[in-house]
């Protein structure tokens, strides 16, 4: 398949392709009249990448997912190289994680007890009781 067909299957644009593979990460055939040629196996990597990049993960990180499947394995997670970013990534997001706790609860340690509203009934109140 031509560029356009895989950015159009792929979901992505002709310049995302054109900038995969300046770095290495997609690698276009090139037909007799110079046209770039795609197949399902490049569209797969393209998923792989999207779908990478969608959960954080820089272009560079992708590259041992993609290599993973350019050596034939069914998922670019297969490979203990993919395995190696994924654990540093999950690090990288427990270390956000705890730091957005951090800040919460440093933002709820500022803001005290919120005023009660003058509206609000408490648990023992009923409009019998009032």
């Amino acid at each position: 398949m031509r560029i356009g067909e895989l950015g159009r299957r792929a979901g992505v644009s002709t310049r995302a392709l054109r900038h995969y593979e300046e770095l290495g990460l997609l690698e276009a055939r090139r037909r007799a009249n110079g046209y770039r040629d795609y197949d399902e196996r490049d569209l797969q990597v393209v998923a792989e990448i999207r779908s990478l990049v969608e959960l954080g993960f820089a272009l560079d990180e992708t590259r041992p997912f993609v290599e993973c499947l350019r050596a034939g394995h069914p998922t670019g997670a297969s490979c203990p190289d993919s395995r190696a970013v994924q654990r540093r990534k999950l690090a990288e997001v427990d270390e956000w994680m705890a730091r957005l706790s951090a800040v919460r609860r440093e933002l709820v340690a500022q803001l005290g007890d919120p005023p009660v509203p003058r509206c609000a009934v408490t648990p023992d109140e009923t409009w019998e009781n009032r």
